[in-house]
């Protein structure tokens, strides 16, 4: 991994989206950063969640005309991906040490010094809501405002860790299976969405299955390894004051921790949206 500085800008005009991509060098190793808007507005810095970049975990809403337009018109959108996780991604060696969420916490920061930005808007997904967060307890002059879907705080449950840890047993032996896809698709999707015997899988459910197909397994376990080794971030919570608005699906297998967050986050700058739909708001608010 180098640590040095610099950049490396690559053209990606072949996203339907248009935008232009940076292959960020930081202490903690290269980072890739979508950019999409003009430079001089105001910056929403993005995160999606595990196994997913940009645009499999927010498709549904920068590909929806009037809220890209929207978002366009008041911000420039920097899309960071997870070490590995950008399209194209080589695979990252097994044998390198993995980065902490402390760690993927302070590439943010080196990013944003890279951009010259100062204090940002914030929305991540799951596993990058919780980076986010992490980001702005640790650097609470460079957050104005978080959004979060389906967010996570506290170290991960009994339940949860020994559920991961089949995970990455499966990723490391053998790969992204057909196993850890399903895994993967319950993380994001109710049992409704993805279908059964009777009722086929959604078009949404289909193509997230597809665009996993292109996930370097390596790179998705050193991801899941940082994620399944977070500390508890609740008492951090007391400490924000930047305005927070958390999404959750009401069957949302993350809504009791979405609502234990709203109970520790200052009431006065924080709001909880439930959202009561069959699946949580993945590829539509997010």
């Amino acid at each position: 991994m180098a640590d040095s500085s610099d950049s490396v800008s690559i053209d990606m005009e072949t996203i339907s989206l248009g935008g232009k991509e940076h292959l960020v060098k930081t202490s903690k190793g290269s980072v890739s950063v979508s950019v999409f808007g003009d430079p001089d507005k105001p910056a929403l810095v993005t995160y999606p969640d595990l196994a997913l970049n940009h645009l499999s975990c927010f498709q549904g809403l920068f590909f929806c005309p009037e809220a890209f337009s929207l978002l366009l018109h008041n911000f420039c959108i920097f899309h960071i991906s997870p070490p590995g996780h950008e399209l194209g991604a080589d695979a990252v060696s097994l044998d390198e040490p993995a980065l902490s969420a402390d760690d993927l916490a302070d590439q943010i920061a080196e990013v944003l010094n890279f951009f010259g930005l100062g204090a940002v808007m914030c929305m991540g997904v799951t596993a990058g809501a919780y980076i986010l967060t992490l980001f702005a307890i640790k650097y609470r002059h460079r957050v104005v405002g978080l959004i979060l879907i389906s967010p996570l705080c506290k170290a991960p449950s009994w339940t949860e860790w020994l559920y991961n840890k089949v995970m990455l047993n499966v990723l490391y032996y053998y790969g992204m299976c057909g196993v850890v896809k399903e895994l993967l698709l319950k993380r994001y999707f109710s049992k409704e969405v993805r279908g059964s015997a009777q009722v086929p899988e959604s078009d949404i459910v289909q193509a997230c299955r597809r665009l996993l197909d292109e996930r370097q397994s390596s790179n998705v376990l050193k991801f899941l390894e940082a994620i399944n080794g977070r500390p508890d971030i609740t008492e951090g919570l007391r400490k924000l004051q930047c305005r927070s608005l958390l999404f959750v699906g009401d069957n949302s297998p993350f809504h009791s921790e979405a609502l234990h967050m709203t109970s520790k986050l200052d009431r006065r700058y924080s709001a909880l949206v439930e959202v009561f739909c069959e699946f949580i708001p993945y590829h539509t608010l997010a």
